[in-house]
């Protein structure tokens, strides 16, 4: 089980410096979900004239149903400079992954509760961290990617692209590199990632 929790009201408006386009999970929304908090936000956006479309549905972290679902956005999504996604960080690296040339953004940090986590089938994981990444990482999270969970690059010993603790792993570094020059936001990585704070994995704010 799992919550999720709005980044800073300033940190989620840094990312609309152009058109967005909107994408809402409530899949988990019975466990707790921003949802008045994240319907102020995005009006506010759109009161600006900064979103060309919202779309809302349950589980995105089911990537065929997400691909159906999107196909009559797509035009919106096309007009949008980037793509603001509020739920999990599973759902966030979906979108990314479907979306692939677009700026994707996580709008919400997850954290994880003792629990069932329900039985949609997932192609990516989170570490409910309480502290996402994935903003920097072009949504592909370091934490769960990355067999030794660095998040400060990568370390060195990957072969041929894949890791040296796992030889059937593809280094998770090297997609994030990839990712992000797909994307056009190298600059990214010469920014040194704030310290992980570890007092989230045992407290839920």
């Amino acid at each position: 089980m799992l919550i999720t929790e709005l980044k800073a009201r300033e940190t989620i408006l840094s990312y609309a410096t152009g058109k967005v386009f909107i994408i809402n999970c409530h899949g988990c929304k019975e466990i707790y979900f921003p949802e008045h908090e994240a319907d102020a936000l995005q009006k506010e956006l759109a009161d600006a004239g900064k979103v060309t479309g919202i779309f809302t549905t349950d589980y995105i972290c089911n990537p065929e149903n997400l691909k159906l679902r999107l196909e009559k956005y797509m035009s919106a999504i096309e007009a949008a400079d980037a793509v603001l996604v509020f739920s999990c960080g599973v759902g966030v690296q979906t979108v990314s992954e479907y979306l692939d040339s677009k700026r994707v953004y996580a709008c919400c940090d997850t954290y994880a509760l003792p629990g069932f986590q329900g039985v949609t089938p997932l192609e990516h994981d989170c570490d409910q961290c309480g502290q996402c990444y994935l903003n920097l990482t072009g949504g592909i999270c370091p934490l769960t990617a990355c067999s030794k969970s660095l998040i400060n690059g990568q370390c060195g010993g990957a072969k041929n692209g894949k890791c040296e603790v796992d030889p059937n792993m593809e280094c998770g570094w090297e997609r994030i590199q990839r990712r992000l020059a797909q994307i056009g936001r190298l600059d990214a990585l010469k920014c040194p990632i704030q310290v992980r704070n570890y007092a989230t994995d045992d407290e839920v704010k």
